[in-house]
């Protein structure tokens, strides 16, 4: 899918587009990634989806895995966006919300039955705020946090420039 992420810098907005990842292109932690792509990417039933630039460093901007729960409901395993990314000073915006975006349109396709458009996912602690602010995210119980299928196309709008 094609897309566009803002670089921080000119902001100007450059294509992207998210794909699903094949292994010889995951990050690695040596690399100052906080995941083990590699290892996460064997998970029976899990997919990654990475997002790179179009014509620039095809170097990985993003990354995540999903997996379908129950054989109804997207799960988002693991998000991680590139360490050049990361705080005010990081390279580009919206990867994060891009990639979320998107699971949330795979929801839209994948889900089923009482799931169909929810994006479910387990939060860390201190991001469950950010989750909930800037992704319109909403807390179940512990850690897992949800996005309906109202603010799911809210954010396919807005990140995914898509208007379903």
């Amino acid at each position: 899918m094609e897309i566009e992420i803002l670089e921080v810098e000119t902001q100007q907005k450059k294509a992207a587009e998210i794909s699903k990842a094949l292994f010889k292109e995951l990050p690695k932690v040596k690399d100052g990634w906080n995941f083990n792509w590699r290892k996460l990417s064997k998970i029976e039933g899990g997919e990654v989806f990475k997002l790179t630039l179009k014509k620039e460093n095809p170097g990985v901007e993003g990354i995540m895995m999903l997996t379908i729960m129950f054989e109804e409901m997207v799960f988002m395993n693991n998000i991680e966006i590139a360490p050049r990314n990361i705080g005010s000073n990081g390279k580009y915006e919206n990867v994060a919300g891009c990639l979320i975006a998107y699971a949330c349109l795979l929801g839209l396709e994948w889900g089923r039955g009482n799931y169909y458009g929810f994006l479910t996912f387990d939060s860390k602690t201190e991001l469950i705020p950010l989750y909930h602010e800037k992704y319109l995210a909403d807390f179940a119980m512990g850690q897992r946090m949800f996005i309906t299928p109202g603010n799911g196309l809210k954010l396919i709008k807005k990140y995914l420039n898509i208007d379903l």
